[in-house]
């Protein structure tokens, strides 16, 4: 802790403006401070968070930190709503542009596969230029070529389009975790990434539902306006009220800003220790390490799991048409309505991921670090559920059977998902910790690719096999996956063991628990920096709540047993581990 007479000063704050037009923007204090150095290129003054430092991203007020949450997450649910309201209107663009089913669907394939490809640049631009930057950038461009959907004169301009719209404008979906993993310490992140984690779901599902009503009003074309417009107004709010949350970058602005006031030298803290991250070579991290890292049993099996889930929502973007318009007769409104016995699924589900993860915490508060293992008993009852709802919607989705029943199948459905969903993405960071980041790059990619895929071949499908097989085949593929969280739960300690990666991310770890076993409450906030993001990297924004937990909660028990001195000399020892890994 910083002394009395410190901590009761309270730096002058700026503007709120001032921090969205400068991220390096100064005050007296920050200019006056007495860095460490000499102003030198050989001995530069070494930059870093001031004591109660306004701009301190970590040290923002609750008010500001879930404004920031709530903001980045209509984001990300405007970004995933983009994709499947385009579905509202297939019918008429096949009609006005004399195409297929098949070729008009791929208006949806291809922003999803926008997914798979854009973070793999979005992600690693973020940390080299900043979260806000990338962000306005992305928005921007989502919507401009959603507005150019909306006055494509042909399908392949349309399908263009789409996919600029998709690869450019999927930022919030690749750095939102990022954002909260900058203003939320590591033991908070859970119940904030609740919301950024359902968006995902809840915007694809609700997609259809808008997309059909604005069809059946006006059009295919006013479906493509109107997400402009909610693309456009994101934009507008990210401009207006999202701050830069990257420490890195906000220290090295400042740093650079000093320079040019004063016409000393002045450097980043952080780039001095670790390196300044540049393009080259985050995106070398970026496209090599997840191809590698895909190969691991664990993370190849159950990135197949959830990319069937992925791909059965996407699937039946293409499946709901052809069961209500083509054999109920229903119209394009109607049909939209549909999804919203999935949407209502992912509400309790969204509450139990909620409810397990303070009870995970608890546990890890009372027993100290768990196997990663322990995640997948939450996901069991999904796992068993997910196959039996599709069952149900596949054999009660004929014309016989009221409508009512096959819609009734989307609950447990949109329950099943995201809890299998969830439960799975956290065991993949707990086992694979340092490597969490690229693992669930891997996921992603793989993930969007079936979720591009899928509804490809869906027509097709029904056509050749009929309402009911067609339907079992997602079914089927479920009950494949079903045993997974059973089986990793009884043999995933074994194949972590045997498995290269994630027998050295748990190596990695426990050095980094042995490093700190005499920290102080200091070190879990290092320069006002969260202790995670020393050990993990600039790279590892991704691991929402879940990256070293541990670490953390041991730190925070050994608050009064420690000096101020052992925990510098604790946190020079971690940013040697993990420069020694990178």
């Amino acid at each position: 802790m910083f002394p009395t007479d410190v901590t009761e000063h309270q730096p002058a704050k700026l503007p709120f403006w001032q921090t969205l037009t400068n991220t390096g923007a100064l005050t007296d204090d920050i200019l006056n401070h007495p860095y460490k150095g000499s102003g030198t290129e050989d001995d530069p003054f070494v930059v870093s968070w001031i004591p109660n430092d306004p701009q301190e991203p970590l040290a923002a007020s609750s008010v500001k930190r879930w404004s920031i949450t709530a903001l980045v997450s209509f984001t990300v649910f405007a970004t995933s709503i983009v994709s499947s309201a385009y579905t509202g209107g297939l019918v008429e663009v096949s009609d006005e542009f004399h195409v297929s089913q098949e070729l008009a669907i791929l208006g949806i394939s291809l922003y999803v596969v926008g997914f798979a490809f854009g973070p793999l640049l979005l992600s690693p631009l973020s940390e080299v230029y900043g979260r806000r930057p990338v962000f306005v950038f992305s928005c921007m461009a989502l919507t401009a070529f959603t507005a150019g959907a909306a006055g494509a004169q042909n399908i392949e301009t349309l399908l263009v389009m789409r996919l600029l719209a998709g690869t450019f404008g999927c930022a919030p979906l690749a750095a939102a975790g990022g954002v909260v993993a900058d203003i939320f310490p590591a033991t908070s992140r859970g119940l904030a990434s609740a919301p950024i984690a359902a968006g995902p779901f809840m915007g694809p599902t609700a997609g259809p539902v808008i997309g059909g009503f604005l069809a059946a009003a006006g059009g295919w074309r006013w479906v493509q306006g109107f997400l402009a417009v909610v693309a456009g107004v994101v934009w507008i709010a990210v401009i207006c009220l999202l701050p830069e949350t990257y420490a890195p970058v906000i220290l090295r602005a400042r740093a650079k800003e000093l320079s040019k006031v004063t016409g000393r030298a002045y450097y980043s803290r952080l780039d001095l220790e670790k390196g300044r991250m540049t393009v080259g070579k985050a995106l070398k991290e970026a496209l090599s390490r997840p191809f590698v890292l895909l190969w691991e049993p664990i993370v190849f099996l159950l990135t197949i799991y959830t990319s069937i889930i992925y791909g059965t929502l996407y699937l039946f973007f293409g499946a709901f048409p052809i069961v209500f318009m083509q054999s109920r007769g229903w119209s394009e409104s109607q049909t939209g309505l549909t999804f919203l016995g999935v949407l209502v699924g992912i509400v309790p589900a969204t509450i139990h991921i909620v409810v397990a993860s303070l009870k995970y915490k608890k546990k890890t508060l009372q027993y100290g670090r768990l196997p990663p293992e322990e995640r997948l008993p939450m996901g069991f009852v999904g796992s068993l559920v997910l196959p039996a709802s599709l069952f149900w919607f596949a054999w009660t989705c004929s014309p016989s059977v009221h409508w009512m029943v096959p819609i009734a199948a989307g609950v447990p459905f949109g329950y099943a998902m995201v809890t299998v969903f969830m439960v799975i993405l956290n065991y993949l960071v707990d086992a694979y910790t340092v490597y969490a980041a690229s693992v669930l790059a891997a996921n992603c990619l793989i993930r969007s690719v079936c979720g591009a895929v899928f509804p490809v071949f869906t027509e097709v499908m029904y056509k050749n096999l009929g309402l009911n097989w067609a339907s079992s085949v997602p079914a089927f593929l479920a009950v494949a996956c079903m045993p997974m969280p059973f089986l990793f739960f009884k043999y995933g300690a074994r194949i972590r063991q045997r498995s290269r990666y994630s027998a050295e991310a748990e190596r990695i770890l426990t050095q980094l628990l042995e490093a700190s076993a005499s920290a102080t409450a200091a070190q879990t906030k290092p320069d006002g920096r969260g202790s995670m993001e020393l050990e993990c990297g600039d790279a590892k924004e991704n691991m929402i709540g879940i990256e070293l937990r541990s670490l953390s909660n041991e730190m925070g028990s050994s608050k009064s047993r420690r000096s101020k001195g052992s925990s510098k000399d604790s946190t020079r020892s971690i940013v040697r581990l993990v420069d020694q890994w990178k």
